[in-house]
């Protein structure tokens, strides 16, 4: 498998680092990265705002699950500790696999629980869909369509209004 496209989310401690460590992380297989959009807390809405952003990275070697496990890599060097009870609470750094396409350019499709692809949740989050425009702005969710018209499509489109873009918060990727 060769490209993903990750989520990454901050909302405790240096957010802004914590977006940058899991971009070092990636180290080469990081092809470019959103801008920083600053947004509401998203399920649970008793905690900070959040930084996100969202990067697509490329690695000719890498499976689907070498993304995820990339992905929990980059959480726990952040120091993230997930709260059973808090399934959407406040964390250090979330790093999500929203999608994944093969050497074939075709998407990998998933319904395994440990790693859902797409991400059964990305085509209702604001928070993803705006930065992946950054990047891919004739990006398409697999399964969901463009992801401009999922941003402009009911619930979301409202969300989409409370994102703050943060071009003084830049993060660079190391390719």
């Amino acid at each position: 498998m060769t490209r993903a496209v990750l989520s990454l989310g901050s909302n405790l401690g240096d957010r802004l680092a914590h977006l940058r460590s899991a971009v070092a992380a990636l180290g080469d297989a990081v092809l470019v990265v959103s801008g920083v959009y600053e947004t509401p807390p998203w399920g649970d809405t008793d905690q900070p705002a959040y930084l996100n952003a969202v990067l697509l990275a490329q690695d000719p070697a890498a499976t689907p699950y070498d993304w995820l496990e990339r992905a929990r890599a980059a959480e726990r060097a952040a120091g993230r500790t997930r709260d059973p009870q808090r399934r959407f609470g406040p964390r250090t750094l979330d790093v999500d696999v929203i999608a994944v396409w093969g050497d074939d350019d075709e998407p990998v499709l998933s319904d395994d629980p440990e790693l859902t692809l797409p991400h059964p949740r990305a085509h209702l989050r604001a928070f993803v869909l705006r930065p992946w425009i950054d990047i891919q702005p004739y990006g398409r969710l697999p399964g969901h369509g463009w992801l401009t018209d999922l941003l402009t499509a009911g619930p979301v489109a409202a969300d989409a209004l409370e994102l703050r873009p943060r071009p003084d918060l830049g993060i660079e990727s190391t390719a």
